[in-house]
């Protein structure tokens, strides 16, 4: 028999003792987990990309893409009508407003309660079935804890003194009135048992109205992850108080005549850049930034449409002056080819991009001097400090991104999955390309994303040295779109779209060493 070395290991022997002191604690406990990974696994969920839309977001978690209805089909597949079961899964997911519709149309209200709480409970029991006991015990609400276990384990099939038992329940639970409070418990405790785990892979901000309202709905989530999207970590800079990433939300935001977020989600004061719009730009029409109108935004009338395009333009000439700042302070980057207004002729209203001269089709530019293009007027300064200030005060901004950070990393490993948004940087072989993202300091593959994970974390540090947070405010801004994402033409020539170029420029796309799919072996 082979002798076990115990003093290797005391250390942690010591820890475990703290937590089971004794041979049957410690044996306890070793049954327990051995029973649990007996357990079918819990349902993980994936979502990537969601860029604000709430609504649909919420939509998908009440519904777990489809998890709910494909237990209820089991479960009552040839019990119920299609219509009784599609009425059944929209209770599930929508239990206040479903009521409301019910108990307008349906005739005898307590025998309804008495056949849907039956089926729920059937529900429940069903999604609940690869938990311990334990764990679904503590996904109840206090205040029908005991009544719904007990409806959970108490098996009626040939057993007359349970279906009594059951019943009686039941019956009480309407007869007291509490049928909806009941209802509307379970509906939910059905809807969080579905997902065991939540993964997003990025990109909770963007375009969409409601970013804020689906942080408040993480902020009670019960367990879920996120691996950073180039928005999320955007939102981070610009709450760390970057400018570049502030003018960078603020023109996403303007181009879809979205400020619902900005404004109602996070109190950012526009006043300042709506006023400054109207006196810079106040006879250009602005043609080339009127915004993408989608959603809600459809409605947007003349008026507000012209004064979003000059707030749009404003900022996005301040957010490309702030970048090529960036570009200038940091060479290790290789990002001076998109000092784009470095490259127009202001007399003669073109553009030189890769040896080849294309006309603007509007050359109004009036807070720019040609002989140093990229640096701010001092009333443009004075609006950057007051955006700036806009951005670092709003404290549910800041608690929002707190709990992005709680949650979330650049990647994760998960049951041997790899998680991470977008692109690992590739060299054209196919090996991992090493990125300078500071001065004389090369990273790749998993050392670059760890790397650029800790610069970020680094910005939210009370103890962090003022260089030491600067250099991931500025990171964080460039990391989605420097040299070690190439994406394509159009991504080197993104800014083109805000200074006036002609939409027949070249920005087909072509083949990059980049890829979607790395191996963890290889990373």
């Amino acid at each position: 028999m082979k002798k076990y070395n115990i003093e290797k290991d005391m250390r942690y022997l010591q820890l475990l003792a703290n937590s089971f002191p004794t041979i049957a604690n410690a044996s306890t406990e070793i049954i327990n987990l051995q029973a649990i990974l007996n357990l079918p696994k819990g349902t993980e969920h994936f979502l990537a990309d969601i860029h604000g839309e709430y609504e649909a977001f919420q939509h998908v978690l009440k519904n777990a893409s489809g998890n709910i209805k494909r237990k209820v089909n089991e479960l009552f597949g040839n019990t119920l009508r299609e219509q009784e079961k599609r009425e059944l899964c929209s209770l599930i997911y929508y239990p206040e407003q479903k009521l409301e519709l019910v108990k307008v149309t349906e005739e005898d209200i307590n025998d309804w309660y008495h056949i849907t709480l039956h089926q729920l409970v059937a529900v429940c029991r069903t999604v609940s079935s690869k938990y311990t006991r334990s764990k679904v015990r503590k996904s109840l609400p206090a205040d029908f804890s005991y009544i719904i276990q007990e409806l959970l384990h108490e098996h009626t099939e040939n057993n007359s003194n349970k279906t009594a038992y059951v019943n009686v329940i039941v019956d009480t639970i309407i007869s007291t009135g509490r049928a909806d409070d009941f209802i509307i418990a379970i509906c939910n405790v059905i809807q969080r048992l579905a997902i065991d785990q939540l993964h997003i892979l990025g990109d909770i901000y963007d375009r969409g109205p409601g970013a804020h309202i689906i942080m408040d709905t993480m902020a009670g989530y019960h367990s879920w992850d996120i691996q950073w999207g180039n928005h999320d970590i955007l939102w981070m800079g610009a709450c760390a108080g970057n400018d570049a990433c502030i003018c960078n939300v603020i023109r996403l935001s303007l181009r879809y005549a979205n400020l619902t977020t900005l404004e109602e989600g996070y109190g950012i004061n526009l006043v300042p850049l709506a006023t400054f719009a109207m006196e810079v730009y106040k006879d250009d029409p602005c043609e080339e930034f009127m915004p993408r109108l989608s959603g809600g935004a459809k409605q947007v009338d003349e008026k507000t449409l012209r004064l979003t395009a000059q707030m749009h333009k404003a900022i996005a000439v301040i957010q490309f002056k702030e970048e090529a700042q960036l570009f200038e302070a940091h060479p290790e980057w290789k990002m001076q080819d998109r000092e784009l207004f470095k490259m127009i002729n202001y007399e003669k209203g073109t553009i030189l991009l890769d040896g080849k001269e294309y006309p603007l089709t509007s050359c109004n530019f009036p807070t720019i001097d040609p002989k140093h293009p990229c640096a701010l007027t001092f009333e443009e300064k004075t609006l950057m400090g007051k955006l700036h200030h806009s951005f670092r005060v709003s404290e549910k901004l800041h608690k929002h991104i707190r709990l992005m950070l709680q949650h979330g990393c650049m990647y994760a490993i998960r049951n041997d999955n790899l998680l991470f948004h977008a692109s690992i940087p590739l060299n054209d072989d196919g090996t991992l390309k090493e990125v300078e993202i500071e001065p004389g300091r090369k990273f790749k593959g998993r050392e670059l994303m760890q790397q650029t994970g800790m610069l970020i974390r680094a910005a939210f540090q009370d103890d962090s040295t003022l260089e030491e947070k600067n250099m991931p405010l500025t990171t964080s801004f460039t990391f989605g779109v420097a040299q070690t994402v190439p994406f394509s033409t159009r991504i080197k020539w993104l800014p083109l779209n805000a200074i006036s170029l002609p939409t027949n420029l070249p920005t087909k796309k072509k083949k990059e060493t980049i890829s979607y799919c790395v191996t963890m072996k290889r990373l």
